[in-house]
């Protein structure tokens, strides 16, 4: 990103994910931010974030008929600006999912897949609930001052299979080894919900505005 231009995070209001909790931690940090749901507003951002809680087809579905995909896809792959897409959101850069028959955006090649229970050694099997560690595969400046021990919060049933092994930042194990942080180009992606992820979380979302 060109390091002149200021620094003006715009939240994607779509009526998904926790946007008042990420708000807060760029409010706390004196972070330039704003929330909205309009694509003009949207325009002025110098970084993206979308995040996202429920289904994939549902939360697509609400994208396409808002006008906020074809949006995203001008900003994203023209304007090349950086986006952060969390939980749900990160499923969403995927090129398609296992939970519905809607298109993803396809910023990152892969599919999203519903983990296998028969690999769970005990109940309960899903979702993917809780504290996790995460195993850093590519030194990043989205994990500075992140401590992969401590981990983050995660809340999920399926996961991000990547098609090229260079977009993932990050693995968790969890009855197999998946892609818990990926990245390609201007487009970043966390499994996790870094807006609860305390510290580690507070982190990312500086370390992000800083990309």
């Amino acid at each position: 990103m060109d390091s002149s231009k200021k620094t003006k995070i715009g939240i994607v209001n779509y009526g998904s994910g926790n946007i008042f909790s990420i708000s807060n931690i760029y409010k706390k940090g004196n972070i330039d931010f704003f929330i909205s749901s309009e694509p003009k507003e949207l325009a002025q951002a110098s970084h993206l974030i979308l995040p996202g809680v429920g289904a994939f087809d549902e939360t697509m579905k609400t994208l396409n008929d808002s006008g906020l995909k074809v949006f995203l896809d001008e900003m994203v792959l023209g304007e090349k600006k950086p986006i952060l897409g969390i939980c749900v959101g990160m499923q969403l850069l995927a090129e398609n999912s296992e939970e519905g028959n809607l298109q993803g955006f396809g910023w990152i090649k892969g599919k999203v897949r519903k983990f296998d229970e028969s690999v769970f050694k005990q109940k309960p099997y899903l979702p993917h609930l809780g504290w996790n560690t995460v195993n850093i595969q590519q030194e990043h400046v989205i994990f500075n001052q992140v401590d992969p021990e401590e981990g983050f919060y995660f809340l999920h049933s399926y996961y991000f299979d990547c098609q090229d092994p260079q977009d993932i930042l990050s693995t968790t194990d969890y009855g197999i080894s998946f892609a818990s942080a990926v990245h390609h180009e201007n487009v970043y992606g966390m499994q996790f919900h870094p807006e609860k992820s305390h510290q580690n979380g507070i982190n990312i979302f500086y370390n992000f505005s800083q990309v």
